[in-house]
C-alpha cells in the first residue's frame, strides 16, 4: 500500500485534506492513497513556480537542456518500474505501459534538443535607421492538468516543452491514475531539477483543477481531456491567459477498394483497441467500400477475437488489459446496446471475457458491430472503450462526407494504394492529423492538435515548444549621424 505525498517547492508534503483511494482496475483492490490538496497546498505550489521562475527561465537554453536530458536517462532506467505501477492503476499491459514510459523518456531527449534552437530574427525595416528584432521568452507558470488514459505521456508532452521553453509548472494528475505521475517527479528530482521549477499537487479536477484555472497566478492553462471539461475550462478563467486544449475525438477510418486489405485490417483492430479503445485518436468508426465490406468484416472479426484479454501484471505481452473504470466501461455496454436495439449486427466480442479472474475488474472483450448508420452513437459519440462501429460506403465522396460529420476534429485514417485517392482523401478529411495506411498519426518532432471542438493549440514539435513562448518585437532607431 503505497501512502503518496504531492511535491510542492521540492519537497513531499502531506495535506489537511482527506486522502483519495488508488484502485487497479483490473482486480478491485486499493493499491495506495493520494492526499486531495487544500486551496493553501495549491496556492503554496503556485507561489513556488512563480518564486522560481526568475532563476530557471534566466538560466542558458543549454543549462536546461543538460538538466532535461538526466531527467531523460533517469526516466529510461526506471521504465519497468514506473511501468508497472501504470499498469497497477491505470490497466494497461506491463509491455504497453513501459512503451508509454520509454516515450516519455525520448520526449524529455527531443525538448532538451530543442531548447537550444529557439532563435530570434533580424526584421528589415523600410528606413536603415530602423531595426526589428524578434526575441521569445517563456510565457511563465503553467497550471498542466492531465486525464488518466496515458498518465505519463500526456504529462511529458507538457513538462518538457514547458520547461525547455524556461517555464515553471503546477501539475494536477490524474485521480484515477495518480502514482506513476509522482513517481515521475521523483525521477525530475534526482536529475536535478531545481525546487519549485515543476510542483505536483493531488486532487479532483472539480476542486483541484479549478482552483489552478482561476488563479492569477497562473499564465498559461494546458488542458488534455473530454471537450466538456475543456469547453467549462474556456468558461471559468477569470483573466486573460494562454490556453492549449487537446480534446476529444471521433476518428474515423476509410478503407476504400484499392487498399491492401490485410494491413488494413491490422491497422484498424489495433487502432480501435489499443488500451482498450481509451485513447482521443482511437478508430471509433470505420467506412468501408461496399466491394470489399464483406471481407473486411470477416478478417476484422476473426483478429479481434483473436486479441488476448488478461490482467495485465501477469500477462505483461497481453493485448488488452483492464478499463480504467466504470465509467468507459459502462460507456461501452451503452453505446453497443444502442446500436443493436437501431439495427446494428454483432459480429465479435460484446461481454467480458470468461473466468473469475475477470470478475472483479474492469474487463470486456474487444466488439465491433456492423452495419452502422449514424443514428447510432457509436458513430456519433466518442466511445472511449473497446468498440468499434463499421459501416459500407458507396463513393469516396460519401466516405468523406460521413467522415466529416462529426463536431470533432483530432485524428482521421484511410487505407488505399491508390495516390489519387491519398491526396482527396489527405484533402478532405477535416482533422489536425490524417494517418494514410498506417495508425500512427502522431511523432514528437510533427506538430499533434485538434480541430473544431477538439481543441485548440498544438503539442508535439517545435510547434509544441512555442506554445510556452511569447514572441517580443524590440524596434530600435539608430542615429548614424552620432557617429563621427
Amino acid at each position: 500500500m503505497i501512502a503518496a505525498k504531492m511535491l510542492i517547492d521540492g519537497a513531499w508534503v502531506d495535506s489537511r485534506g482527506a486522502r483519495i483511494e488508488v484502485i487497479n482496475p483490473a482486480r478491485g483492490e486499493v493499491i495506495g492513497t493520494v492526499p486531495v490538496a487544500t486551496p493553501e497546498d495549491i496556492d503554496e505550489a503556485l507561489r513556488a513556480a512563480k518564486s522560481a521562475l526568475p532563476d530557471w527561465s534566466g538560466r542558458p537554453p543549454a543549462q536546461r537542456a543538460a538538466v532535461l536530458n538526466r531527467i531523460a536517462a533517469v526516466i529510461a532506467e526506471r521504465a519497468e518500474d514506473l511501468g508497472r505501477q501504470m499498469t497497477a492503476e491505470q490497466g494497461k499491459p506491463v509491455n504497453e505501459a513501459v512503451g508509454e514510459i520509454s516515450k516519455l523518456a525520448d520526449t524529455f531527449a527531443f525538448y532538451a534538443e530543442e531548447a537550444t534552437r529557439v532563435h530570434g530574427e533580424i526584421i528589415p525595416n523600410t528606413s536603415n535607421a530602423y531595426q526589428s528584432l524578434v526575441t521569445y521568452e517563456p510565457v511563465g507558470v503553467i497550471a498542466a492538468i492531465t486525464p488518466w488514459n496515458y498518465p505519463a505521456e500526456l504529462i511529458g508532452w507538457k513538462l518538457a516543452a514547458g520547461l525547455a521553453a524556461g517555464c515553471t509548472l503546477v501539475i494536477k494528475p490524474p485521480e484515477l491514475t495518480p502514482l506513476c505521475p509522482l513517481a515521475i517527479m521523483a525521477c525530475l528530482q534526482e536529475a536535478g531539477l531545481p525546487p519549485g521549477v515543476a510542483n505536483m499537487v493531488t486532487g479532483s479536477g472539480a476542486r483541484v483543477g479549478q482552483r489552478l484555472i482561476e488563479s492569477p497566478l497562473v499564465d498559461k492553462i494546458a488542458f488534455t481531456g473530454s471537450s466538456a471539461v475543456g469547453l467549462h475550462i474556456q468558461q471559468s478563467i477569470k483573466d486573460i491567459k494562454s490556453l492549449s486544449l487537446e480534446l476529444g475525438g471521433n476518428s474515423p477510418l476509410i478503407v476504400t477498394a484499392k487498399a491492401d486489405l490485410e494491413a488494413a485490417v491490422k491497422g484498424a483492430v489495433r487502432r480501435s483497441f489499443r488500451n482498450c479503445g481509451q485513447i482521443c485518436i482511437a478508430v471509433n468508426r470505420i467506412y468501408v467500400a461496399e466491394p470489399v465490406y464483406d471481407a473486411f468484416l470477416e478478417k476484422f472479426a476473426a483478429t479481434a477475437d483473436a486479441l488476448v484479454v488478461d490482467d495485465g501484471l501477469d500477462n505483461p505481452a497481453a493485448d488488452l488489459g483492464a478499463l480504467c473504470s466504470q465509467e468507459p466501461l459502462g460507456k461501452t455496454e451503452a453505446h453497443l446496446a444502442d446500436a443493436v436495439d437501431k439495427g446494428a449486427r454483432l459480429i465479435c466480442g460484446g461481454a467480458p471475457p470468461e473466468g473469475a479472474k475477470f470478475e472483479s475488474g474492469f474487463f470486456f472483450r474487444p466488439t465491433a458491430v456492423a452495419d452502422c448508420t449514424h443514428d447510432m452513437l457509436v458513430m456519433t459519440q466518442e466511445t472511449f472503450g473497446p468498440l468499434v462501429g463499421i459501416a459500407p460506403f458507396a463513393t469516396l465522396k460519401d466516405a468523406v462526407r460521413l467522415a466529416n460529420d462529426t463536431p470533432y476534429g483530432l485524428a482521421a485514417y484511410a487505407y488505399t494504394k491508390d495516390l489519387d485517392e491519398m491526396r482527396y482523401l489527405s484533402r478532405h478529411l477535416d482533422y489536425g492529423s490524417v494517418a494514410v495506411n498506417t495508425v500512427d498519426p502522431g511523432i514528437i518532432n510533427a506538430p499533434y492538435g485538434g480541430r473544431k471542438q477538439s481543441g485548440i493549440g498544438v503539442e508535439h514539435g517545435r510547434d509544441g515548444l512555442f506554445e510556452y513562448l511569447h514572441a517580443k518585437h524590440i524596434r530600435v532607431c539608430f542615429d548614424e549621424d552620432a557617429i563621427s
